[in-house]
Formats: C-alpha cells, sequence, structure tokens
C-alpha cells in the first residue's frame, strides 16, 4: 500500500483529500509539523484561500523549509489548487509574497475577459506533454476548479496540463519529482481518482 503524508497548515479540509486518497489506495498520514516530513514516502500540500495567508501559514509551522528539503531528496510532492501555486517562486495576490520556489514562475490573477472571477466549476485539462500525473485520462478530462489565480511557469516546458477560461493557463505542472494541479482532484470524480492513483504509483 502507497503511503502518503499530507501537509496541514491549517488552510485545507484534510478530510475529503484523505478520503479520496484511501479510495486510491493510500495510507494516509497527516503532518503539521516539520518533524513528521522526513520519513514519508510522498507528499501533498492542498491548500485554499490568498497566497499570502499560506505563506505565512507554511513559514510559521516551521514548513517551508521542511517541505523545500523534502522535495530535494527527490521524493515525489503534489500541490493542489493553493498548494500548486505555493511551489511557485513568487505570488502578486495583494502584494509580492515569495513561495517556495520548487518551480520557476509566478503567480498572478486570470484574465478571464466577460467570465466570471473566480473560476468556479467544471473545466477541461488538457494535457501538453506525456507526463504520468495524467496518464490514462480520457480525451475529454473534465476536473473542478475554484479560483481567481493562475499560475504562470518560466519555463513552458514545466507546463503540463492547459485549461481555457478567457485565456488558457497552466492547471497543472511537473518539474522533476515535483507536481502540481490547479484544480480539486478531490472533487473531481473519476478523473480526480486517477489523477490521485497516479501519484501515488510515482
Amino acid at each position: 500500500m502507497a503511503a502518503v503524508t499530507i501537509v496541514d497548515s491549517g488552510i485545507c479540509n484534510l478530510a475529503s483529500i484523505a478520503r479520496a486518497l484511501e479510495r486510491a489506495g493510500a495510507s494516509v498520514h497527516v503532518a503539521s509539523g516539520p518533524d513528521r516530513l522526513g520519513d514519508s514516502e510522498r507528499l501533498i500540500l492542498p491548500g485554499v484561500g490568498s497566497f499570502p495567508a499560506g505563506m505565512k501559514a507554511l513559514n510559521s509551522l516551521g514548513l517551508s523549509d521542511a517541505i523545500r528539503d523534502f522535495a530535494a531528496i527527490g521524493k515525489p510532492v503534489l500541490g493542489i489548487c493553493l498548494g500548486m501555486q505555493l511551489l511557485f517562486e513568487t505570488g502578486e495576490e495583494f502584494e509580492s509574497t515569495p513561495g517556495l520556489g520548487l518551480i520557476p514562475g509566478r503567480v498572478r490573477d486570470i484574465h478571464a475577459g466577460a467570465n466570471p472571477v473566480p473560476h468556479m466549476g467544471w473545466n477541461r485539462i488538457e494535457p501538453r506533454a506525456e507526463d504520468a500525473l495524467l496518464a490514462g485520462l480520457p480525451d475529454e478530462a473534465f476536473f473542478y476548479f475554484v479560483h481567481s489565480f493562475i499560475c504562470e511557469p518560466r519555463d513552458a516546458g514545466d507546463s503540463i496540463g492547459q485549461t481555457e477560461y478567457g485565456e488558457v493557463f497552466c492547471s497543472a505542472v511537473g518539474r522533476g519529482n515535483v507536481r502540481g494541479i490547479q484544480a480539486h482532484p478531490e472533487k473531481s470524480q473519476r478523473c480526480g481518482a486517477r489523477v490521485l492513483e497516479n501519484f501515488l504509483k510515482l
């Protein structure tokens, strides 16, 4: 059974993510401090809310450096929703805020055009490159989104999935052992379950 540790920074609902991972066949552990990360096999960083609040929570709990150290070992890391955004170097929500810096690039507001913000509801993720995280998805793979900001990788090759909402944006990212998905796989039925199953196999 694959083991996964969920980072509990107090900025997400862990229960739904934990249940989805258990359904995918994982043994789930929760860590709210840096001391419990080192022995983990793989790490999930979830989150909802603002970029500054997310980084403040991670920093105050001593989790930021622990997550960076974990990623440096080469073990799999997955950021979900705000967790994906926090993987980047800088967030521009309210003010410029340093992120975890695991993926070069920034997080900025979405240019939604005439569409309402936040981007909320079902939308398609279209793979941009072959990556194990998105393997086996149907041609029309829909996921559930709730967000107002998007990730902009400095290296276009780090974008492994894209979505259109007023503009085409990076909705799944991959760089080495670090991956992220802007949508909520725990709320995305079979497509979301497949992404979590894929992550457990990394």
